[in-house]
């Protein structure tokens, strides 16, 4: 037997572990399993009666000068603007939404195109808080010389807590239906991982209508029956729920 078989053999008999390492390292380790998660969009919604009218209203003029043209219009919206304010409409809910001066042609000749004049318009929008009242103050902006009437468009003037009351409900529809995923997987729980919102059902500030003829005009008009109806708000989710 050699020196060197001798020196092995007493290393192993002083050591055991070090023989016993190769074994250890054969041990397999833990395996991570993976929690089961599942995506769902859902969708909750009031239904509420607006408490906000939105009107454009304004007028369009025509005259042989560009000048001429903004004058009568600016002249005529003056007039329409007392009449808000005679109805007790606050300056905070009227706001210009358009101004607008363009040259008018005579294309009915094979020559070139003769100018014939100029159109000049001024529109606002108009916030009703009183909506029983708007069909009233639409007719005194039509007696006042408005040619041009556009809406209305209903909203609310607080759709928050509208809002939240539809983003609670797509919460519940959302964890009832994870719920349900859960129970059919053999799943005792469930948790919210991930969620992300969109908000529909706000209506937008109504938009000029097309440019009315100047020759318009209303005798002996009464009051505009205006109804709001009830208008939805809804707030859907995409959420993501982890089943355990």
């Amino acid at each position: 037997m050699t020196n060197r078989t001798i020196l092995a053999l007493a290393l192993g008999a002083a050591c055991p572990a070090v023989l016993a390492v190769p074994a250890a390292a054969q041990v397999a380790s833990p395996v991570t399993v993976q929690p089961v998660t599942i995506d769902i969009n859902a969708t909750g919604t009031v239904d509420a009666v607006p408490d906000l009218a939105i009107v454009n209203a304004g007028v369009e003029v025509r005259a042989p000068t560009a000048a001429a043209a903004l004058r009568e219009a600016s002249d005529r919206i003056e007039a329409i603007l007392g009449a808000l304010e005679a109805a007790g409409v606050e300056d905070r809910d009227i706001q210009t939404s358009r101004v607008s001066l363009n040259p008018q042609f005579d294309y009915s000749e094979r020559s070139e195109p003769r100018l014939t004049g100029y159109a000049a318009s001024n529109t606002v929008n108009v916030r009703f808080r009183d909506i029983e009242r708007a069909g009233t103050i639409v007719d005194a902006l039509v007696q006042a010389g408005a040619n041009q009437v556009n809406g209305p468009s209903f909203t609310f003037a607080d759709p928050d807590p509208l809002t939240e009351r539809a983003r609670m409900e797509a919460l519940r529809m959302g964890e009832e239906r994870a719920r349900a995923y859960a129970a059919a997987l053999g799943k005792r729980d469930v948790r919210l991982v991930y969620v992300s919102e969109g908000v529909n059902g706000m209506a937008p500030p109504p938009v000029p209508m097309a440019m009315a003829e100047q020759s318009i005009t209303v005798t002996g008009a009464r009051k505009v029956p205006l109804r709001p109806g009830e208008q939805e708000i809804g707030v859907g989710l995409s959420m993501r729920y982890e089943l355990r």
